[in-house]
């Protein structure tokens, strides 16, 4: 709900649009804008599957909660053999006689075996050659991520990469996984911070499903940054869901983040961290942040 203006960067189709062919035998081929191999076959192991992004990264620095989409891309997807499947993505830069520059690439791959399943990938963008006042603009076939105090110090860097691995293992009506990530935000003449930007982050959930209509979970994510600056974040989450059909369920969800250390702010300059669960933006510049969202939802 808005003001009636186009949200996503003011795209007409700002989230997914694609073009493609399917076969059980040979795979898929997908081309429009699309997600990357991370968000396919990683983020379904996280507490992101049954909860979102209330769970998800301080952020989404490292796009746990599918912030960005690539546009001007390819997709490959192989079909699922004895368990394993990978995938495999290419975004156009678009920029003639630099075919680097804008540039996306990612795969990934994920092994499913009974209760235990097995994911990781690897993501990278190239930020472009916009500058704005010698500075860099980020203009890339990738989405960017610096959408909050966590990481909008880094708006001017050269790339992001991204490198992500998660596992659950479910017994019974149990189920519980962890996940890891290491972001870097590289930086260069361009950036107005001077060393690349690391944010290392590991996750933990348990779900439990009470009954076959209601389910309740539990989450725990700690960050860190370090090079430019130093920042850590502690967060704790708890979800639950209770259906009322196959199509409309109830949801309750909370989470509390405390920061602490420094990062840096929009200018570059060096600040006190700051709080912010997932990408729902900050709390009065406070170091700590609480969030409750309750809602009904209905799928059609």
């Amino acid at each position: 709900m808005g003001n009636g203006a186009l949200g996503q960067g003011s795209r007409e189709f700002g989230r997914k649009a694609i073009v493609g062919l399917a076969s059980t035998t040979w795979g898929t081929l997908t081309l429009g804008r699309q997600y990357d191999p991370l968000v396919d076959l990683v983020q379904p192991l996280t507490a992101d599957g049954p909860f979102g992004g209330v769970f998800g990264t301080p952020g989404d620095l490292d796009n746990y909660d599918n912030s960005l989409r690539v546009s001007n891309s390819v997709k490959y997807a192989s079909p699922l053999v004895a368990g394993l499947q990978f995938e495999a993505l290419y975004g156009f830069g678009g920029v003639a006689g630099a075919t680097g520059s804008g540039q996306t690439y990612s795969f990934g791959a994920a092994y499913s075996n009974g209760p235990l399943s097995l994911a990781a990938g690897y993501f990278f963008a190239n930020g472009g050659s916009t500058l704005t006042s010698g500075v860099r603009t980020w203009t890339s076939s990738s989405d960017s991520l610096f959408n909050t105090v966590i990481n909008q110090g880094f708006a001017s860097a050269s790339s992001i990469q991204i490198v992500r691995a998660g596992g659950s293992y479910s017994v019974g009506a149990l189920s519980f996984g962890l996940a890891y990530s290491n972001t870097q935000y590289g930086n260069d003449a361009y950036s107005t911070f001077h060393q690349t930007a690391k944010f290392n982050s590991g996750s933990a959930f348990l779900n439990y499903q009470i009954t076959p209509a209601l389910r309740a979970g539990a989450g725990y994510n700690y960050t860190s940054l370090t090079g430019p600056s130093s920042a850590h974040y502690n967060q704790v989450n708890l979800g639950s869901d209770y259906s009322l059909s196959k199509r409309t369920d109830l949801y309750a969800l909370a989470g509390y983040q405390k920061a602490s250390g420094g990062t840096l702010d929009a200018k570059g300059s060096s600040v006190v961290a700051q709080a912010s669960i997932g990408d729902f933006g900050v709390s009065s510049g406070a170091d700590n942040q609480a969030l409750v969202v309750v809602g009904i939802r209905h799928k059609f």
